[in-house]
């Protein structure tokens, strides 16, 4: 599927249609480029799925948890800066992915061997008129 987004205001009913497309589905890896909007859309995703939380990069941190409904939680990684797979694995990477709560990737191509086959990707890509290209 392919959604052009050509205002923020458009991010809402993207993450709708990904939470009801996916309803089954918690891992979802983030593609694009430096700058393409991937923690934007996490700002909507995190609002869609019922979180409160202030969402930001978790580039320094890698990870940040958004706390949702049901005592469950928005697990939002950013592997930008990881220097090797170890490192997903120190910080207990596999636990969060199977702990049946929302994870998503940034640069999950990181930590490919990592990743579950079921993973739904997004791939957010900018076009000349600087709209964004949401595929998954």
């Amino acid at each position: 599927m392919q959604i052009v987004c050509t205002h923020l205001e458009a991010l809402t009913s993207i993450a709708k249609t990904i939470v009801e497309t996916y309803p089954q589905h918690r891992i979802f890896a983030l593609e694009g480029q430096m700058g393409a909007g991937k923690t934007t859309f996490m700002q909507y995703m995190a609002k869609t799925l019922g979180s409160a939380s202030l969402v930001s990069s978790p580039t320094f941190a890698i990870v940040n948890q958004y706390d949702i409904a049901d005592n469950k939680s928005i697990f939002h990684f950013d592997f930008y800066r990881i220097k090797n797979l170890q490192e997903a694995v120190d910080i207990g990477f596999e636990e969060y992915l199977y702990s049946g709560n929302y994870c998503f990737i940034e640069w999950a191509e990181k930590v490919s061997p990592l990743m579950p086959d079921d993973t739904i990707t997004i791939k957010i890509e900018v076009d000349e008129q600087q709209n964004r290209i949401f595929t998954f």
